[in-house]
């Protein structure tokens, strides 16, 4: 039975992600880490999703009815969980977050002792566990052996402290204006505090979440407020982030939305520069623009590309020996520093790179130009197999003729066709993608919009 996507367990709360299902999931997961338990504890955090707190219970009876003790954490970003299941000495951490979805779904990350997400091989164990009906049943405990939880609030200070110590000691952010669009979600009380404690004049947006506003219309989806909040106010930088603050978008002083690849090509850059890369090699996904692979090249710097999901990067990450990589929509890692994408981390690292170039944001954060690419997102009732759809093969043959670079794929978390054409020509790639669009939706039969 295949239960995660791309990136944990992730559908619409009470309809896919029910508290039946997030029960049996979660003591599937308790099963699992059970194998390799030390301390027998697990972590779990959250968004601020409404939703949460139904699935947040479930998780907490699910895994105390097979033995463990729970800490429960409240809201606090992705990475946050990563980080503090490592460093709390857990058996496991466990996000509750759909991460950049609408308030309407909701999700489940898991994390192994050593703040990694699970691979595929253990997520294929926990299905299989999952499915096991004798087995979930027969793991249940009874009497003293019933587990335990409690709730902390202070943690904060811990992660807060690590993400200061990425930031280089010699710099602070005095006479600094920044805005953050925290997105009405996991990063709206530690971001403003981290910034705030390095000295930078900070302005809030989107801070005031109430369960259902997560996302909406704003922070790294929608950043176009944010660039709004940067010309009123005049702001140095803005940053946004998504709802479990995995993911970062940067404004420039002009108000500029910064292009995830450009930023990535300006880091990597400043990474070489101050000597902090391990390895010539930069790790980003399929999504990644060509004009970026060959900023880098001339850089003497290597691209090399994983799949979408930044436990894809960081995996391709370790085999290549690279301690810097990211996907072109916002999730960074600086592996020194974060096992997952850390929106405040790469925040901060941006803001290192500003301050040591002495220049403003505009001059540092738009190294190279971008080749013309267009992406579309197809909604679709089901996921059917593209290979078997007739001329689809074609299609493709087509494309490599006229030597466009593409990327067709369905999502991983939702029911969407992703459509990536990239080109020399901008005309040329836009009638190829006027007829990919009339060919699926003559081909699939079920295109919503």
């Amino acid at each position: 039975m295949k239960i995660f996507g791309t990136d944990g367990v992730r559908g619409k709360a009470g309809v896919d992600i029910t508290s039946m299902k997030v029960l049996k999931l979660g003591i599937a997961a308790g099963i699992y880490f059970r194998k390799h338990s030390i301390t027998n504890k697990i972590l779990v955090g959250k968004d601020t999703r409404r939703s949460g707190y139904m699935i947040e219970n479930a998780l907490v009876s699910a895994l105390t009815s097979v033995g463990f003790d729970v800490i429960q954490i409240g809201p606090m970003p992705t990475p946050a969980i990563a980080f503090l299941t490592e460093d709390m000495r857990c058996d496991g951490g466990i996000m509750i977050s759909a991460s950049h979805n609408p308030y309407e779904d909701n999700g489940i990350k898991f994390f192994d002792r050593f703040g990694f997400k699970l691979d595929v091989q253990a997520e294929r164990e926990i299905e299989e566990i999952f499915a096991d009906e004798n087995l979930l049943e027969s793991a249940l405990k009874s009497g003293k052996e019933i587990g335990s939880s409690k709730r902390i609030d202070d943690v904060v200070g811990r992660y807060i402290v690590h993400i200061k110590n990425s930031f280089p000691k010699d710099l602070n952010l005095q006479g600094v204006r920044v805005v953050l669009d925290v997105s009405n979600g996991a990063a709206y009380k530690v971001a403003p505090l981290v910034f705030d404690e390095l000295g930078a004049d900070v302005i809030v947006i989107h801070d005031e979440p109430n369960g259902f506003n997560i996302n909406e219309q704003c922070g790294a989806l929608h950043p176009q407020g944010l660039a709004n909040a940067v010309r009123e106010y005049r702001a140095d930088i803005g940053f946004a982030f998504d709802g479990d603050a995995d993911r970062l978008v940067v404004v420039d002083e002009k108000s500029n939305i910064i292009d995830g690849d450009k930023l990535l090509g300006a880091l990597a850059l400043y990474q070489k520069q101050i000597n902090a890369l391990t390895s010539p090699k930069i790790v980003t996904t399929l999504m990644s623009n060509l004009a970026l692979e060959e900023f880098l090249k001339k850089h003497d710097l290597e691209l090399i590309r994983s799949n979408v999901g930044d436990k894809y990067v960081l995996e391709e990450m370790q085999k290549n020996h690279a301690n810097f990589g990211g996907e072109q929509s916002g999730h960074i890692i600086f592996s020194n520093f974060a096992k997952t994408g850390d929106g405040i981390t790469s925040a901060l690292q941006v803001m290192a790179m500003v301050k040591h170039s002495q220049k403003q944001a505009s001059k540092v954060l738009t190294p190279f130009d971008l080749y013309p690419s267009i992406l579309v997102n197809l909604n679709v009732a089901s996921k059917q197999n593209l290979d078997g759809l007739k001329g689809y093969n074609q299609m493709i043959q087509t494309i490599q003729k006229k030597k466009m670079r593409h990327l067709i794929r369905y999502s991983g978390t939702e029911n969407k066709l992703r459509i990536l054409l990239e080109g020399k020509s901008e005309r040329e790639i836009s009638e190829m993608m006027e007829e990919l669009i009339e060919f699926f939706k003559n081909a699939l039969g079920e295109v919503q919009g």
